[in-house]
């Protein structure tokens, strides 16, 4: 009898396990050959965190050809149950935590499920103030991008948008994956190709190779590529990695907290697989702890944000969610 309760439960905690990750598949994937490269801004673009430029070594590994897709996060969805973020009411004690001591709380109306969606605003004139740009929406999220009454229908082929660090950190360990660090992105972007400013070399010629907002920022996009917001994945030619959408499109989050000043403590040495530093600092919200964001989207353009470089580096507090933020996944090589 005791014999065949331990069957029992054993089938049990399986079949627990199995409905929990999906076996790991390499489906979708690329598959990376480890090397040794130098990591970080070698243009005059080059903002201060992304200096020192400095070698790394990384490990082979596979990643996804493309960013998460709505399709592919909606099996995720199906299959768990799972609640994203911004569908869920915001925790006052958790925000406190990373803003300033003694903040005041805010009117509790704007505790509720939302999220951060573009709004074009034809008034700026100075680009210091992002909230000039985005309005905290409610009902937005990854099956609403625009809040109620909007939905994904049609854009099956879109990269997930309104997901957070969790979300995206979630999704990959269901899938039997986990998020790129910092090192393996800009490896990954930069394609095998040496000091290149871009994931397809130096040709400034944006629309031919990424969704980036064409025009006045945030005025007027021109959309000289046919793009207003997110594109189906796959629309731009990949890099020398048959990777798709390593710039522009929507921004992606890695595993690495962020830090400011983290690649100074990587000079004069070979950093080996880096995971990224221990403690997170943005010397503009000190008080808050940030996740490291790559690859830019269809919002950056030359008059506003380059994050379509391969070493531009972009940080939010893990639990963001906003209309052009995804992710995709990596493996390790067994």
């Amino acid at each position: 009898m005791k014999k065949l309760i331990v069957i029992f439960l054993s089938i049990v905690i399986f079949s627990c396990k199995e409905k929990e990750t999906k076996l790991a598949d390499t489906s979708g994937m690329v598959f990376i050959k480890g090397s040794n490269y130098f990591m970080g801004g070698n243009t005059k673009e080059a903002n201060p965190d992304e200096l020192p430029v400095h070698e790394v070594k990384v490990n082979s590994f596979w990643i996804d050809e493309t960013e998460v897709t709505n399709a592919e996060f909606s099996e995720f969805v199906d299959a768990t149950g799972y609640v994203t973020t911004a569908e869920i009411k915001p925790d006052w004690d958790e925000i406190k935590k990373d803003l300033p001591p003694n903040t005041p709380k805010p009117d509790e109306s704007v505790f509720v499920p939302a999220s951060l969606v573009f709004k074009k605003n034809e008034n700026i004139s100075n680009l210091n103030n992002h909230t000039q740009w985005w309005d905290w929406v409610p009902s937005a999220n990854w099956k609403q991008p625009g809040g109620e009454d909007t939905s994904i229908e049609g854009k099956e082929n879109h990269p997930v948008v309104h997901v957070s660090w969790f979300d995206a950190v979630e999704y990959a360990r269901w899938k039997g994956r986990r998020l790129p660090t910092e090192a393996e992105w800009e490896y990954a972007s930069r394609g095998g190709l040496i000091n290149k400013t871009y994931s397809w070399g130096d040709d400034k010629n944006l629309s031919l190779y990424a969704n980036t907002w064409e025009g006045e920022f945030p005025k007027n996009n021109i959309m000289m590529d046919g793009f207003e917001s997110t594109a189906p994945v796959k629309s731009y030619p990949p890099n020398s990695y048959g990777l798709y959408d390593m710039s522009g499109n929507v921004w992606e989050w890695c595993s690495d907290l962020y830090s400011y000043n983290y690649y100074s403590s990587l000079v004069n040495k070979i950093s080996d697989n880096p995971k990224g530093p221990n403690k997170s600092f943005d010397p503009n919200e000190p008080f808050a702890l940030k996740r490291v964001v790559r690859g830019g989207s269809y919002l950056c353009s030359k008059s506003y944000c380059t994050g379509y470089r391969n070493s531009m580096r972009m940080k939010n507090t893990p639990d963001t969610g906003s209309m052009h933020i995804g992710f995709r996944t990596v493996m390790d090589v067994k």
